[in-house]
């Protein structure tokens, strides 16, 4: 398929696919007339590696999960090594410390809504 259908596809923009193969992460093969042929599996692997980036990894560490996942439902292909549970680990626990750092960001903010709905502050009139 060519880069436009497979940015229709995954609703990702042609410049991202682009980025995406200039860093190892998604591969095309040419046509004789120069353009990008994807192949059909390139949607799955495009919206795991959405999922990767959205997770809060970066491109080289995406390419280094990448060959040890399956394309098609993401989970752990047979190049699976300890090396990616000790990665993926890793990279859980950073998740943790982000969602940890969110929850007390969270009561603090509920700290103040509550404060302020029992002191309520007059609204200042117009300028």
């Amino acid at each position: 398929m060519r880069i436009g259908e497979l940015a229709k596809r995954t609703a990702v923009s042609v410049r991202s696919l682009r980025y995406y193969e200039e860093q190892g992460l998604l591969y095309a093969d040419r046509t004789p007339g120069g353009h990008r042929d994807y192949p059909d599996f390139a949607v799955d692997r495009v919206v795991h590696i959405q999922e990767l980036f959205a997770a809060g990894l970066c491109s080289a560490k995406i390419y280094q999960l990448l060959p040890c996942m399956r394309d098609k439902d993401g989970g752990p292909s047979a190049s699976a090594t300890p090396w990616l549970v000790d990665e993926l680990t890793e990279e859980r626990a950073r998740i943790d410390r982000q969602v940890a750092e969110l929850l007390r960001a969270r009561d603090v903010l509920d700290e103040v809504i509550t404060a302020a709905s029992r002191n309520p502050l007059p609204v200042p009139s117009g300028s």
